[in-house]
């Protein structure tokens, strides 16, 4: 299992169309992967989970993986959430 932290960049955060691009790339990996935020834990391949975390613009989140793949996971997801969603 890997955990990384990274700060949401963009402005809005993790609402509506961000959420959708972190999700389908997170449905991209056969790994488990979670979005933590204050100790609530959510899937994160599910929209409404992601969602209902509230996530802001220059909020910490922790994505955590663990599966086969989960190394490429977190560095993908990690990789998109810095670029601002604007990859």
């Amino acid at each position: 299992m890997l955990v990384k932290e990274v700060v949401v960049q963009n402005q809005v955060g993790l609402h509506a169309r961000p959420a959708t691009f972190f999700i389908q790339k997170a449905n991209e990996f056969k790994s488990s992967i979670w979005v933590e935020k204050d100790e609530r834990r959510v899937n994160a391949k599910s929209l409404l989970g992601v969602l209902s975390l509230g996530i802001v613009g220059n909020t910490k989140i922790r994505i955590i993986a663990d599966g086969t793949d989960e190394e490429e996971a977190i560095d993908s997801l990690v990789k998109l959430v810095q670029s601002g969603f604007t990859e």
